[in-house]
């Protein structure tokens, strides 16, 4: 991924298209949501909501219904996230997009994408380490990126626990509902002020 921007929600989402965040980010062109982690939260509601989201901007919008496994080596799948201008990664399950994209040619399409959004729990996934959102303990990422493990604002025993087992290695960025971060490709900028950075216990710029 050239450029890759987690959101904390829609709300977060919604300033980045605006501008509001700092994020050069256009939604004119062709937009691919990859509707996989909402398998289990209504999936069809859930591309309806984001796609007039981009669809009011000027965008182009298609939204993959690759829910299970089974689509994930779809070719056409794949190769609409290869080809489009920007990938919208939708919310929901953090685990179970994992194991639906975990070496899959969708997967892989995603990791080699020019410009992929990332909402809510499911900005953790393609890190080099995701948080399981069932207890907040570090587990194994898809690796799409390294240099910052993200995730999404819980209960404060939970982050600390979180933040303990990752200990000071690498940076944890807890993502409130209007949090922004993004990547180049070279570095992490947070890009709102709802974005908590820290390494282990201790609170730190990026």
């Amino acid at each position: 991924m050239r450029e890759f921007v987690a959101v904390g929600s829609l709300d977060a989402l919604r300033d980045v298209l605006e501008g509001a965040s700092g994020v050069e980010l256009s939604a004119a062109g062709d937009v691919v949501i990859v509707m996989t982690a909402a398998a289990f939260i209504g999936v069809t509601e859930a591309a309806i909501e984001l796609s007039f989201l981009f669809e009011d901007a000027g965008a182009r919008v298609e939204a993959l219904m690759n829910v299970d496994r089974s689509s994930s080596d779809e070719p056409y799948f794949a190769q609409r996230v290869r080809d489009a201008d920007l990938v919208v990664l939708a919310d929901g399950s953090a685990l179970h997009a994992k194991s639906v994209w975990h070496a899959s040619a969708l997967g892989e399409a995603i990791r080699d994408a020019e410009r992929v959004v990332a909402v809510g729990t499911v900005a953790s996934v393609p890190g080099a380490t995701m948080i399981d959102p069932r207890g907040g303990a570090p587990t194994t990422g898809l690796g799409y990126f390294d240099g910052l493990v993200i995730t999404t604002r819980v209960g404060e025993e939970q982050l600390n626990r979180t933040r303990s087992l990752l200990g000071a290695d690498v940076p944890l960025a807890v993502l409130g509902p209007r949090g922004v971060v993004r990547s180049d490709g070279a570095r992490w900028r947070v890009m709102s002020e709802d974005v908590v950075t820290t390494r282990a216990l201790e609170v730190v710029t990026l």
